[in-house]
């Protein structure tokens, strides 16, 4: 059995919205062929799909997920929790406390986004499983929001050496060892897969 930080190494996130020309059945098959080690849902933005819609193409990712072994978590949404029998659900600061989902869910994983100081002072660390930290560089998933770099991964695996990391935000192939390298589990992307030409080649270099 992998551990949690273990299973953060290859972290794909996607909906509907960023899937152009194929479906993201087909795509995320693909990725999960190639080897990632977590898939987070995320249906979110212009052309997102919302209520049923929502849940028929989560239930069929989830599938997916559970035919590969992969972890399943759904973004910012605690209602998709059930409905999707998902592993745990990753949030951001402006979303559903961590206190709330915890005394929901005490059983499932839960992620949280850490960009800066403030916010990492006022996260109840105990009570998380992981931490998304970025954008560690400049990402259209995340407009407007300025890259910490990885001197920020640096700085919360010094504050917090055993806590479970991923980096996000502007990973690629050429890039992923360096967020490694500076202290974090593993990466998450979501236009590096969604839009490569091999995703097996992306996924196998991530």
């Amino acid at each position: 059995m992998k551990s949690l930080a273990e299973q953060l190494r290859k972290y794909f996130v996607m909906g509907s919205q960023d899937c152009q020309n194929r479906s993201p059945e087909e795509i995320l098959t693909e990725a999960a062929e190639a080897g990632i080690t977590t898939f987070q849902y995320r249906e979110k933005g212009e052309y997102s799909l919302t209520g049923e819609k929502q849940i028929e193409l989560g239930k069929r990712l989830r599938e997916i997920c559970r035919e590969y072994d992969i972890l399943f978590i759904v973004n910012d949404d605690v209602d998709l929790i059930e409905p999707l029998d998902a592993d745990g659900v990753h949030v951001g600061q402006k979303d559903t406390p961590v206190e709330k989902i915890r005394e929901q869910y005490p059983n499932k994983i839960i992620g949280l986004s850490i960009s800066n100081q403030t916010e990492l002072n006022n996260s109840p660390i105990e009570l998380i499983d992981y931490v998304g930290a970025g954008p560690i560089y400049k990402t259209a998933t995340k407009p407007g929001k300025i890259p910490v770099g990885l001197e920020w991964i640096q700085t919360l695996r010094k504050k917090h050496p055993k806590l479970p990391m991923v980096g996000i935000g502007g990973i690629n192939p050429d890039n992923a060892s360096l967020i490694v390298k500076a202290g974090a589990n593993g990466v998450a992307v979501v236009s590096t897969i969604t839009k490569a030409k091999n995703i097996m080649d992306t996924v196998k270099k991530l």
